[in-house]
């Protein structure tokens, strides 16, 4: 007798778990795509330049991508639910923390180590627990519970504003403090699937046999010695250096253009809906393999990184608008694809492993690229400056996405070939060597 797993239901509860992801993407990404909001109060709270503000996002995002491993291999320890709660009460903490408002170190730890945590802790299981709920339906699932991160940013916008306005940066850290002890909630309603006892050989209902995730290896090291992955890794620098800047410094660039603050709140809300926008029209695009995946990031991440060249250019409200709608979507498709092209890189079987070291190398972009900026605001004394450094990295780690893509060509056409020689010397006889 053995213990495997249950066949995914494809449907029923996991339409629950779907939307307790929903709720957790909410409460993890989108806060962290709303921070702009808080920028400019804490630096002219503790009097600091903008890079040395700008360490405060940065450690957030390297913590929860250095930890998306460790994440993954807790949840093969334990179970995706206990993992959930404890990253929810890390996130809880560490807002709870911040808004003590101790002093700028203290929220290097509060905001950037402990919520950097417990979104590594949230975010990776919950995205895990609605793979393991479906099968068919699965591309559907990740993509409704994905859309919490869009949905959740563009109604905090001016929520988070109108916070700030009545209770201070401090009491608006709190109260988000406490709505983020939600995800306590949702991570108990993640439910296990059951396992059952079984004979050797297939489940009923013609299940396949499912081993034991404790037998998985966390990290194959062998994926390393792949060039086009290595590549991949640069592109994953590269292009987090670039992504992570402009969340961060829209609002205080409309601000310096005299915008109202409400309605630099509202581009973050703009920017969220076309992102969501660009999610799914860039999901359809692939689902529809018009061309290579590959080939598809090569093309959006180049246009993401021009768009982000020429917003600087905007003086008004509206421009702004314009040029952040086009960043939001291109973000949106850069999202939606950058992730499944591992699995043409590596295939399927090493997808796991791949997404976690794509997640590590990922973490020095965007501990590097926020306070890079930062740092050039600073000298420059103009936010122009941090939307060129970012669309540069992006049209450059296009570069890197186009050596991979023909890297993988060169790879298939190799493979085809030695298929094509071996079907050969199975119809022949004859031993064909393949050069």
């Amino acid at each position: 007798m053995t213990s495997r797993k249950s066949r995914p239901p494809d449907g029923g509860y996991g339409w629950v778990v779907v939307m307790s992801a929903f709720i957790i993407m909410g409460l993890t990404t989108a806060v962290l795509k709303n921070f702009g909001l808080f920028f400019l109060e804490i630096q002219s709270h503790f009097g600091v330049l903008t890079s040395t503000t700008s360490w405060v996002t940065s450690t957030t995002i390297a913590v929860f991508h250095l930890l998306a491993p460790a994440a993954s291999a807790l949840t093969l320890r334990f179970s995706q639910r206990v993992v959930i709660i404890i990253g929810g009460l890390l996130t809880f903490f560490g807002m709870l923390l911040a808004s003590l408002d101790l002093s700028l170190p203290w929220l290097y730890f509060s905001l950037g180590i402990l919520q950097g945590m417990g979104f590594a802790f949230s975010w990776l299981p919950a995205n895990s627990m609605v793979s393991h709920y479906f099968i068919r339906w699965r591309p559907i699932a990740i993509s409704v519970a994905s859309a919490g991160e869009s949905v959740f940013a563009f109604s905090f916008s001016p929520f988070f504003q109108w916070l700030i306005e009545t209770y201070g940066w401090q009491g608006a850290l709190l109260i988000i403090a406490g709505l983020q002890l939600n995800i306590c909630v949702c991570g108990a309603l993640m439910r296990p699937l059951h396992t059952q006892e079984t004979k050797d050989g297939p489940l009923e209902g013609g299940a396949a046999a499912v081993p034991s995730p404790r037998r998985k290896t966390i990290f194959q090291c062998a994926l390393l010695r792949k060039p086009e992955l290595c590549l991949y890794f640069v592109f994953a620098i590269l292009s987090a250096a670039g992504i992570f800047i402009p969340p961060l410094f829209i609002v205080p660039f409309s601000n310096s253009l005299g915008i109202e603050k409400y309605w630099s709140a509202s581009i973050l809300s703009v920017l969220a809906l076309a992102d969501l926008v660009g999610r799914l029209t860039c999901g359809w695009l692939a689902n529809m393999q018009l061309m290579r995946n590959l080939q598809l990031l090569t093309m959006v991440t180049t246009l993401f990184g021009v768009v982000l060249l020429l917003l600087p250019i905007s003086h008004n409200y509206w421009v702004i608008v314009v040029f952040t709608s086009l960043y939001g979507f291109l973000f949106g498709c850069t999202v939606a694809i950058h992730i499944t092209a591992i699995v043409d890189i590596v295939t399927l079987e090493g997808f796991d492993n791949g997404l976690g070291l794509f997640m590590l190398f990922r973490s020095v972009g965007g501990f590097v690229g926020p306070p890079a900026a930062g740092w050039l605001v600073d000298h420059t004394t103009d936010y122009g400056s941090a939307f060129y450094l970012s669309g540069l990295c992006l049209v450059f780690s296009a570069f890197f996405v186009v050596l991979v893509d023909r890297l993988v060509q060169r790879r298939k056409a190799a493979e085809a070939l030695t298929e094509q020689a071996v079907d050969q010397e199975e119809l022949t006889g004859e031993k064909i060597t393949v050069t």
